[in-house]
């Protein structure tokens, strides 16, 4: 019985640390907002055990910081992080798709293909408005890291840096331009991981995510800006 006890506790957690991850991401629970556990009980109708348990995993994935006589916070995105985050990421993400050129199956390459025609098909019919940076098998970049079958690096870039990745990435979308261009690039990525030209692959994924960094800084730089202070 402790047992059982035990395992519903934990999938409630881990309920819960995405339910809060989701919101974090989407802005619904601003940066740098404290985290009231009280609050958060009652919203989420479950005890304080396990959204403290879920709390810690969200610490553990860099959405949350935690100081003596503060409590914890979400996280405030600065430029600085963004950078380091996306260096790591390119070089990680290069590997990924290196990986996957070999690793990939051709059922995995068609499923990949169909989802970038899902993507054009969005910014056809909404005048290139961006499609919505979403998270699981609708990511690009997440089923390529998970093709690459290397469980390493598949942690560190999903249960380490992937959360606040999609935080900068939603937290800049609208300041962001051509689409078609990041779409072009996948397409092409894609064609080097199926043509298993694995270091076309990595040379092609460093570009993307170093262009991507780019303009996440322009666009932070004008976030900045236009935010009153």
């Amino acid at each position: 019985m402790n047992n059982l006890i035990s395992i519903k506790s934990a999938t409630l957690s881990e309920d819960i640390a995405q339910q809060l991850t989701n919101a974090i991401v989407t802005g619904h629970i601003p940066q740098g907002s404290k985290i009231s556990e009280p609050e958060l009980a009652k919203q989420y109708g479950v005890s304080r055990g396990p959204l403290r348990e879920a709390i810690v995993k969200l610490e553990g994935l860099g959405l949350v910081t935690r100081t003596a006589n503060v409590g914890a916070r979400v996280i405030q995105l600065n430029i600085q992080d963004m950078l380091d985050t996306f260096t790591m990421r390119e070089a990680l993400e290069g590997m990924a798709a290196r990986l996957a050129a070999t690793t990939m199956s051709g059922e995995e390459v068609k499923s990949l293909y169909q989802l970038i025609d899902k993507h054009q098909a969005h910014l056809d019919a909404n005048q290139d408005d961006h499609y919505v940076q979403q998270g699981g098998n609708d990511d690009f970049h997440l089923r390529i890291i998970h093709a690459s079958r290397n469980t390493k690096l598949i942690r560190l870039l999903t249960e380490e840096l992937y959360a606040v990745i999609r935080m900068y990435r939603r937290h800049t979308a609208d300041q962001r331009s051509d689409p078609r261009q990041a779409l072009r690039e996948h397409r092409a990525i894609l064609d080097a991981i199926a043509n298993h030209e694995g270091d076309l692959a990595e040379l092609l994924m460093r570009r993307h995510i170093s262009r991507a960094s780019h303009l996440l800084k322009q666009a932070m730089e004008h976030v900045s800006v236009a935010s009153p202070s």
